[in-house]
């Protein structure tokens, strides 16, 4: 299996571990993955317009609700 640069990092830094933490570390990346089975992690540094604007809007709307609470 080939591994893009940002896998073969965290590989490397699990590799240089104390084996009891890396079988910690392990046990909880398990139980997280069982979380969102069908979810890959997406590993690109930027974002698509589409992406900041769903973030700017999500961002606006939480905003506006605590503001909304605040006046409340």
């Amino acid at each position: 299996m080939q591994l893009n640069e940002r896998e073969a990092s965290l590989v490397d830094a699990f590799r240089r571990l104390p084996p009891d933490t890396a079988s910690e570390l392990s046990a909880l990346a398990e139980r997280l993955a069982q979380l969102a089975p069908n979810h890959r992690i997406d590993w690109s540094d930027s974002w698509s317009d589409e992406d900041l604007n769903n973030f700017r809007a999500a961002s606006l709307r939480r905003l506006d609700a605590e503001d909304s609470e605040d006046k409340d």
